[in-house]
């Protein structure tokens, strides 16, 4: 039996994946959270064999979420889901160890097959997904300027997005806050930005983050 933990704010989203789950031979849903932090606390009591992680969550985000959990539970497999498949982000999360990354437009049966192709310990990519990175890099492709941060910076660019204060976001990542401002600053000038009005902007430009989050 392949064990799920679901990762997703929208409730109703977490139950309807659920519930087509559990409907499925050799495959059991044994819990769900609405953030990254909780289902690093549920983590201590429970132990799945693949996490299916919402991307665009409030909070430290299914990025950061996926690198705390593979730090300690390495032998865990991740599915990444989001409503975006182009940008940084399917690049970050799957340099930090995800196994697979599909949209949630996908149907019944691909979230399925992602499932057991990543329990068996290899890669599942939706193939909008695999498109994009098999093009990125090469001349005349749309390159989304947020590629450059390292992880930290786009840690603290999505946590800034969400509207987070400097001491929330410190809090999150265990930093202090003159760090916080350290790595807003120098992600401003790699972006070519003065303030969060135009990160913002920029960052509905190249579909870094979900409209639905501003």
């Amino acid at each position: 039996m392949i064990k799920i933990l679901l990762v997703d704010d929208h409730e109703l989203v977490r139950t309807g994946i659920e519930a087509l789950l559990n409907s499925q031979e050799g495959i059991s849903v044994i819990g769900g959270s609405n953030c990254g932090e909780t289902a690093l606390d549920m983590l201590v009591d429970i132990i799945p064999d693949v996490i299916l992680m919402d991307v665009n969550m409030p909070g430290i985000g299914g990025v950061e979420a996926c690198r705390r959990i593979l730090q300690k539970y390495p032998d865990i497999k991740i599915i990444a889901l989001s409503v975006h498949n182009d940008g940084p982000i399917p690049q970050q999360i799957l340099k930090l160890g995800a196994l697979g990354f599909i949209s949630k437009g996908s149907p019944v049966e691909e979230m399925v097959s992602a499932i057991r192709t990543v329990h068996s310990g290899k890669r599942y990519l939706c193939s909008e997904v695999a498109n994009n990175l098999a093009f990125q890099g090469l001349p005349g492709a749309n390159d989304s300027p947020f590629e450059k941060l390292s992880q930290r910076e786009s840690e603290v660019t999505n946590l800034i997005l969400q509207g987070k204060s400097i001491k929330e976001m410190s809090d999150m990542l265990v930093l202090s806050d003159k760090t916080i401002n350290t790595y807003r600053y120098r992600l401003y000038d790699k972006l070519n930005v003065k303030n969060d009005v135009e990160l913002t902007r920029l960052a509905v430009k190249f579909k870094h983050i979900d409209s639905g989050l501003i």
